[in-house]
């Protein structure tokens, strides 16, 4: 936790909020304290913290996708590939995350919970068709285009907070 708040300051104070980035690196920190410490033991896995803090970020969903991918491969050669433990682990360490992420907490609201099961066969169905244990970037990329129930919220939140930026030029009378 000492770690990542450390990080977290420095972060904001890059972003030209030098008043008020340790405000905006505790802020961070707490919600990060409570979606992964819940027991309060003052531990939070590094690759945790990253992946909410991608789900956060005001980016494109595909760019989102692309970290994801970046963060949870294992490299092999040339190429990257994403394994099926890797995958549930970043599907399980979104899925906590997921109430807190989205402004309405969509799924939350709508008795949308999702289990370690859900996870599981969202897991399989990306290496449906897969002979090996290992799936590449474009062959993620394309399934999570597909947008799987279980990462629903992800896309959902992103149009929710781009709607919210629109603005129309026009005139009531």
């Amino acid at each position: 936790v000492q770690c990542i708040s450390g990080m977290l300051t420095k972060l904001f104070q890059r972003a030209r909020l030098e008043k008020s980035g340790q405000v905006y690196a505790r802020l961070t920190l707490s919600l990060l304290a409570a979606i992964y410490d819940r027991s309060g033991i003052g531990y939070i896995k590094t690759r945790s913290a990253a992946a909410a803090l991608i789900a956060l970020l005001e980016d494109t969903v595909l760019a989102k996708y692309r970290v994801f991918f970046q963060l949870y491969t294992l490299p092999e050669g040339k190429v990257a590939l994403i394994t099926c433990s890797a995958l549930r682990s970043l599907l399980t360490v979104l899925n906590q995350a997921m109430p807190m992420q989205c402004y309405y907490a969509i799924p939350a609201i709508v008795g949308e919970g999702f289990t370690l099961s859900c996870v599981e066969t969202t897991t399989h169905s990306c290496f449906r068709g897969v002979l090996n244990s290992e799936v590449v970037g474009e062959k993620f990329l394309s399934w999570l285009r597909s947008e799987p129930a279980v990462l629903l919220w992800l896309p959902t939140c992103y149009r929710l907070s781009a709607k919210e930026m629109i603005s129309h030029q026009a005139r009531c009378r």
